[in-house]
């Protein structure tokens, strides 16, 4: 069905049934299809000259073309003797082809703010923002957190002191294990962590000091170190220390300088009464 350049779908193809402006690319001359069954046809007759037998447009006295129903001008209706309101002719932008608007309802309908067209495509809706004309921005996402570390937590340790006195000789009769000692926590950190004595000559103190009170007095000045290991677990290697160092209460003491890989939970014993026990997280 032709349509008109205001939009309107007209059966007619030279003057728009709902608002009489010509029709696209019509001629001015030629058959008038019928009007609304409500009219009688009116057929055209012989071309009439223009300016000595034409009818004149009673609204703006324009003379009326070959029977045309519609004034050329202001768009009379020459059928219905009734002036047709004027319609401005669209825009070039207008004549693009859009989606026909939502119904809303007068209590609920809002500006619609939309960005600018760009490359001729319709306009993309936003929602309003704030009453000053900041937009909120949504805050960053949140940093991954960091894999779960390793913890020595170093006490004196009751059943392996008595372990220790069962298998040692008469030089060991004048220990007695502290009445009481804190637990101490140490994060391991890479690549290693030393575990000894302070030396008082040189002040040279390991990471894990033992020579704090109370004093193990059967830990050697470098006794054994906690190495980390590719996979992010920890091994314990022996420095050829004096007394050795074992493991969940082993009899047997590690090989010197060969590392034993740890897991969660494990308990490295040095001295005469320090178990130093690793954990995860």
């Amino acid at each position: 069905m032709p349509t008109c350049p205001n939009g309107h779908q007209s059966a007619a193809e030279d003057w728009c049934e709902v608002c009489g402006h010509r029709m696209s690319g019509t001629p001015a001359t030629g058959p008038v299809p019928p009007p609304p069954p409500s009219v009688p046809p009116v057929y055209p007759g012989p071309a009439a000259e223009p300016t000595m037998q034409a009818e004149l447009c009673p609204q703006c006295r324009t003379p009326r073309e070959a029977q045309a129903p519609f004034c050329e001008e202001c768009a009379y209706n020459f059928m219905l003797q009734s002036p047709s309101p004027y319609v401005p002719p669209p825009r070039p932008q207008d004549l693009q082809s859009s989606p026909p608007p939502h119904p809303q309802s007068p209590a609920t309908s809002e500006y619609n703010w939309s960005r600018p067209s760009q490359i001729n495509r319709p306009a993309e809706p936003l929602s309003p923002g704030p009453d000053d004309g900041d937009w909120i921005l949504p805050p960053p996402s949140a940093p991954a957190a960091p894999p779960a570390g390793w913890v020595a937590v170093i006490a004196p340790d009751r059943d392996y002191f008595r372990s220790m006195m069962n298998r040692s000789g008469p030089e060991a009769a004048g220990l007695n294990l502290p009445a009481y000692s804190p637990e101490q926590h140490c994060r391991l950190t890479g690549p290693q962590v030393t575990i000894g004595r302070r030396r008082h000559s040189t002040g040279e103190s390991p990471d894990i000091d033992l020579s704090r009170p109370p004093e193990d007095p059967g830990v050697s000045h470098q006794h054994a170190v906690l190495v980390e290991q590719p996979d992010g677990s920890w091994a314990v290697v022996d420095q050829d220390s004096t007394n050795g160092t074992t493991i969940n209460n082993s009899e047997d003491p590690i090989q010197p300088y060969v590392p034993v890989p740890l897991q969660d939970g494990d308990r490295v014993h040095v001295g005469a009464w320090t178990t130093i026990t690793v954990r995860r997280g």
